[in-house]
């Protein structure tokens, strides 16, 4: 399948969860992350989610960084010019819901990308391959080109891979690892 049809099908499989059913298997995704081996790193940039879009309820893994003493990286996106900016999220961090419906910080203690050791990056759709399709703006893999080439890029999913997604570009950033309810798929092998 190609992103747009992948997209539309992800949209939908997203849209039929209760909400019961996604605090569960946001739990579970959490729960298969404390399990994987990615917690030797000081800096790990996380996603807050767009709640009308059904998307994974980062809380419960901001509560286990948090309780780890790992340093949280939030960010804001510019749709004007389609870059993000980063901030250290702390107990001052002022944050507003944007227009998209994502949360962000206003202000705060800017981080550059390089200093990211680890990104939870959003998605609709993966492939087996590591492939990502997101909501085709390009902000995250615009993004992940910044980061350190070592910088680990782990995709949060309810579901499992597609097969292969059939147009990726050269400006696709692939995923070293997507962590679902049911396990960890780790694409560096």
């Amino acid at each position: 399948m190609d992103k747009h049809q992948l997209r539309t099908k992800y949209k939908e499989k997203r849209k039929v969860l209760k909400n019961a059913e996604l605090e569960d298997l946001s739990i579970e995704i959490t729960n298969q992350a404390l399990r994987s081996p990615i917690w030797d790193h000081a800096t790990y940039h996380l996603f807050l989610p767009i709640e009308r879009q059904h998307e994974i309820d980062t809380s419960f893994l901001l509560t286990v960084l948090q309780g780890k003493d790992k340093e949280v990286i939030i960010s804001r996106s510019d749709f004007n010019n389609g870059s993000m900016k980063h901030f250290l999220l702390t107990d001052n961090t002022v944050m507003k819901t944007n227009s998209y419906g994502i949360p962000e910080p206003q202000s705060g203690i800017e981080i550059a990308p390089a200093a990211i050791e680890v990104v939870f990056v959003p998605l609709l759709a993966y492939d087996r391959f590591g492939n990502r399709v997101g909501y085709g703006k390009g902000f995250y893999d615009r993004f992940l080109k910044e980061c350190n080439p070592d910088t680990l890029k782990i995709g949060l999913s309810f579901f499992p891979p597609e097969d292969k997604i059939n147009d990726v570009n050269q400006d696709d950033i692939a995923l070293d690892m997507c962590i679902t309810p049911e396990g960890v798929y780790d694409f560096r092998n």
